[in-house]
């Protein structure tokens, strides 16, 4: 009998408010059978809990870990020293005060803190995104600062903003990257605007600066894909590089501008929506995950018999805990299917 290669499980950082046994006990009740908490779940003690607390605390709801979700604290490591606020909200009073240099330099301890206990927990997948390593001028999209030019502050007497961004991205995430690869951690990246990466091909770009660097690897989420790359286009291009997938999708409103200064997710053009309501096709997504072998990598590093698709709810409209729900049960009733062992020609004329 064919098998489903899949699993539902939950995204739990839009869940802070619920400690990590009452997040487990919600994604359960919904019908997940794992989640990936977020590493604010995991704080306790002079900083995280223990892992055998943390194991405890799956094992006794027959729930897995799927991985640690610590988008924040890597955005704002490879962001701090732009001075910028907007990781303030995530982060402790105490980084908030730091200058750039601290705060990027105290996010670098507690990182590589976290992934120590990762490695404990024999969890290798950790879904993060870099943050704007190459400068605010180019993580517009806008040719505000592609090109090079005289500087006559620089030492050469130019400035090239790329070149220098590449530098930067190699040098500052050069101790996470090489810790990462001695534990066997993948830091999945979610190609994602205003980030490192905000496209297949500046996700490569990294990977190439970085000589190939084993533990660049990338959570697939379709959701980010609404400024003319589609998200089978995105994903092939960096499909041997997907260790993890996030579930999402999403509404594009014509004739609205799809970047403007509106804080009111209500009234932009590009709005998150429940699973069934969107623009994107779910299950050609989650076809196209097994077409790139996202399933098969994740089960050969974490050594499970199934991969996570991993809900991620976001609505400009709905209720969150509602939208959690709706999405694991249609992950589960809708994503797990059984999976093919063959061509559907094979029995043909037999």
């Amino acid at each position: 009998m064919p098998q489903a290669i899949y699993h539902p499980s939950l995204e739990c950082a839009q869940h802070g408010g619920k400690s990590l046994a009452e997040v487990l006990d919600f994604a359960k009740a919904a019908g997940a059978t794992g989640i990936q908490p977020s590493n604010y779940h995991l704080h306790g003690g002079k900083l995280f809990k223990s892992a055998k607390e943390i194991r405890d605390t799956f094992e006794s709801r027959g729930m897995t870990l799927d991985g640690i979700s610590a988008h924040c604290p890597f955005w704002v490591h490879t962001s701090a020293w732009t001075g910028t606020k907007s990781g303030n909200p995530f982060i402790s009073p105490e980084a908030q005060k730091m200058s750039p240099e601290a705060n990027e330099k105290w996010h670098e301890g507690y990182l590589l803190k976290l992934m120590d206990l990762s490695a404990e927990l024999n969890v290798k997948i950790m879904p993060m995104f870099w943050g704007v390593a190459f400068g605010w001028e180019l993580a517009t999209g806008y040719p505000w600062g592609f090109w090079s030019g005289p500087d006559a502050s620089a030492k050469s007497g130019k400035f090239d903003l790329l070149a220098e961004g590449k530098e930067r991205f190699v040098k500052k995430t050069a101790k996470l990257r090489k810790h990462a690869n001695a534990l066997g951690i993948k830091l999945c990246h979610e190609i994602h605007p205003g980030t490192a990466a905000s496209t297949a091909d500046d996700f490569n770009l990294l990977v190439d600066i970085c000589d190939g660097d084993k533990s660049l690897g990338v959570n697939a989420d379709p959701s980010h894909c609404w400024e003319g790359e589609s998200w089978e286009s995105r994903f092939l291009k960096v499909g041997s590089r997907i260790w993890a997938a996030h579930v999402k999708n999403f509404v594009v409103r014509p004739g609205f501008p799809l970047r403007a200064m509106q804080p009111d997710w209500g009234k932009r053009a590009m709005q998150f929506t429940d699973l069934g309501s969107g623009d994107l096709n779910m299950q050609r997504y989650a076809e196209l995950l097994i077409h790139v072998g996202y399933p098969q990598r994740y089960m050969s590093v974490m050594g499970t018999k199934d991969a996570p698709l991993v809900v991620e709810a976001e609505s400009a409209h709905k209720d969150l805990d509602y939208c959690s729900t709706d999405g694991v049960r249609y992950v589960k009733n809708n994503l797990c299917f059984p999976v093919a062992a063959g061509s559907f020609e094979d029995g043909m004329g037999a």
